[in-house]
């Protein structure tokens, strides 16, 4: 397996980790009262947003050849930060 297989493998198994991850914060948010629950489904709503946006750029890095996935790279990791930081920061306000 190349170095991309594996880049994408890795991203691939995180974004499958998230989803997991926001499915249950979808679940405490169906048990919250009503006056924080639509805040939890607006705040869950971003998050899946994002996670499609991390979806479509490791779609482009799937279809990219070999010699421009690492000019995607960079834009990748960035789109995984802000997702796993927006994810962190999601679960803590869910406490």
């Amino acid at each position: 397996m190349g170095m991309k297989e594996s880049y994408q493998d890795k991203l691939q198994a995180k974004l499958d980790e998230w989803s997991a991850e926001i499915d249950k914060l979808k679940a405490k948010a169906d048990k919250a009262e009503a006056d924080v629950q639509l805040e939890y489904y607006k705040e869950i709503e971003v998050l899946r947003s994002m996670q499609q946006d991390a979806q479509q750029k490791l779609h482009s890095l799937r279809e990219s050849g070999e010699d421009a996935w690492e000019d995607l790279k960079a834009g990748i990791d960035s789109a995984w930060d802000s997702l796993g930081g927006a994810l962190k920061s999601a679960a803590s306000r869910f406490e």
